[in-house]
């Protein structure tokens, strides 16, 4: 009997080694895939303008906000060679005739909220286009609306396709219209405060040559702007 129970204490305690061993071997095999994974990947390099405000603006009086971070923004990881692709591309607006400055300021590379750095389209739903000329592997896409003064835009959608005319092939990327009074659909995501830091979106390697971005006004008045917008991807082979 007593020979009995040892047996069944040793097949017992085998059977916790072998599962501790099976658990040791899955946790290496993840650690390496992530160090493999990561050998491929770095942090976008990211030259945020100088800061307008500090501190947490109040009394927005919007439903679904989500109020700026009071600690930065993390690294973003992309594949090694990922840069901004948007830069100095040609953009098309609705409004062809803006009331401040000139569409080109859109992707200059100058996110600064200085006078001469913005464009200022007219009230409405109004969007950008921008042609990065071929297909490319998006992986973030960072907007400045306005960031001299804390403001939240409305109904803000991101799209991205391979169709300039954005009738087939569309991704939507970001949706914080939540009455779909922009009529593309109820979004889910939640407005936000400009800073800074402009608003990022992953893109999750998304594949696109037309980016899109539409707005409705501003809590500071029913005016649409735009400092910056970067796209940052890779050409798709």
């Amino acid at each position: 009997m007593d020979g009995v129970i040892q047996n069944r204490r040793i097949m017992v305690k085998s059977g916790i080694v072998k599962s501790l061993v099976f658990i040791l071997v899955i946790f290496l095999l993840n650690l390496i895939s992530i160090c493999l994974f990561a050998q491929n990947m770095e942090p976008l390099k990211i030259e945020l303008p100088f800061p307008m405000f500090i501190g947490t603006p109040q009394n927005f009086n919007v439903d679904k906000l989500e109020m700026p971070s009071e600690i930065p923004r993390p690294p973003f990881y992309a594949p090694v060679g990922t840069e901004n692709v948007a830069l100095g591309k040609y953009i098309e607006s609705t409004d062809e005739e803006p009331l401040i400055g000139d569409i080109e300021l859109i992707t200059d590379g100058d996110k600064e909220a200085t006078d001469g750095s913005f464009v200022e389209f007219r009230s409405g739903k109004q969007y950008i286009t921008i042609d990065l000329e071929s297909v490319h592997e998006i992986y973030a896409i960072l907007i400045w609306h306005f960031h001299k003064k804390a403001r939240v835009y409305k109904d803000v959608i991101i799209q991205v396709s391979s169709d300039p005319d954005f009738v087939i092939d569309v991704e939507t990327l970001f949706n914080n219209d939540h009455d779909n009074s922009s009529g593309l659909g109820v979004g889910e995501d939640l407005h936000y405060v400009e800073t800074h830091e402009g608003k990022l979106i992953d893109a999750k390697g998304v594949h696109g040559q037309y980016v899109r971005l539409y707005s409705n006004g501003n809590t500071y008045n029913e005016l649409n702007h735009y400092i910056e917008v970067e796209v940052y991807g890779k050409q798709v082979e």
